[in-house]
């Protein structure tokens, strides 16, 4: 009688393809990963009422706050003694009056982003401050530009007021100026505009690159104040099938003079980040995991699909994976505690 073991011979396995021994142990699977997850990658984003005492849970943005001046120093030195590093700021203008065409409170002296600046600047000075800069929260109309009378947007006119906000932040103190507009042109005026200031050398232009259209900024706008009054904008920010727009548009800002690219959305867009990438190999590449990518993960949590810590580092891995260096995440919170686990 044969035995099964005589029988059944193995058969011959190559020695390389013996994998599962390189990832067994939890560090052996992290020495896996390419690039580690690190708390100076991660950018965090503050919504800054100009209503001084303001203290607003925001309802479709879980365990996010819009806050006044007043509130600010408060919410934040918390985070900065578990390690946070940079702060990307967005005005929320909201008291009568404070919304025109041109948006002319984006750069108000006495406005959210300028003294939230110089606020930050002051109590934290290695904090590494960013100031979204864009005219939608601002203006009337919710267009992130000027607008012409048939409501598209007026590129000229919309640049140079673009120009103008980056500079004047730049001068309350801000490290870092990010314009989300995509209008073509504006990163080229805000770096002329930085050069005339004398200020060029001090201050740091990560422009929103690849920013598409789409349907995932609905928490954001709830936070921000700054969902569109009419229309949409279709007309200047990407279509969501266009990688090869998307790989103009990152050579238009590289050519313009950026500093650094942010990939916007993140997840459904990794491809997008990879020729970010590839096109843009010597900048700082960021992806920007939106409101309603957040929204949608703590949603899927809620209902038991995942398990939230484990989905945001499986999410934020994919970034790195793709290409990037830095995220601004509202989940930068969270990480700032997960990673000294």
């Amino acid at each position: 009688m044969v035995h099964t073991a005589e029988y059944l011979k193995p058969q011959e396995t190559s020695v390389s393809s013996i994998l599962a021994g390189g990832y067994a142990h939890p560090l052996a699977r992290e020495w896996q990963h390419e690039r580690q997850l690190t708390k100076n990658m991660f950018i965090y984003p503050l919504f800054v009422s100009d209503i001084e005492d303001e203290d607003t849970l925001i309802e479709s943005l879980p365990n996010q706050r819009r806050v006044g001046v007043n509130k600010l120093i408060p919410f934040v030195k918390p985070l900065v003694e578990k390690g946070l590093r940079s702060v990307i700021l967005f005005g929320v203008p909201t008291k009568p009056g404070s919304k025109d065409p041109v948006g002319t409170s984006a750069d108000d002296p006495e406005g959210p982003v300028i003294m939230a600046t110089k606020l930050l600047k002051k109590e934290f000075p290695d904090l590494f401050i960013m100031a979204d800069v864009c005219l939608c929260e601002y203006t009337s109309h919710g267009h992130c530009g000027v607008l012409f009378e048939d409501g598209t947007i007026n590129r000229e006119e919309s640049v140079f007021r673009i120009g103008a906000v980056a500079v004047n932040y730049a001068k309350a103190g801000v490290d870092c100026v990010a314009p989300s507009d995509m209008i073509d042109g504006r990163v080229r005026e805000i770096k002329r505009g930085l050069i005339e200031a004398k200020l060029a050398h001090k201050c740091f232009v990560m422009s929103y690159s690849a920013k598409f259209s789409g349907n995932l900024y609905g928490p954001f706008r709830d936070a921000a104040c700054s969902a569109p009054g009419k229309g949409d904008r279709k007309r200047y920010q990407l279509p969501s099938g266009g990688r090869g727009l998307a790989r103009r548009a990152l050579r238009r800002d590289i050519e313009e003079g950026t500093d650094g690219i942010i990939v916007k959305p993140s997840t459904f867009y990794l491809d997008v980040m990879s020729d970010a990438a590839e096109i843009g190999k010597d900048y700082p590449i960021c992806a920007y995991h939106v409101s309603g990518e957040f929204a949608m993960l703590h949603a899927a949590a809620e209902k038991g699909i995942c398990h939230l810590k484990s989905v945001a580092y499986e999410s934020h891995q994919g970034f790195l994976r793709a290409g990037a260096r830095l995220i601004i995440s509202y989940f930068t919170p969270e990480f700032l505690e997960w990673l000294d686990e």
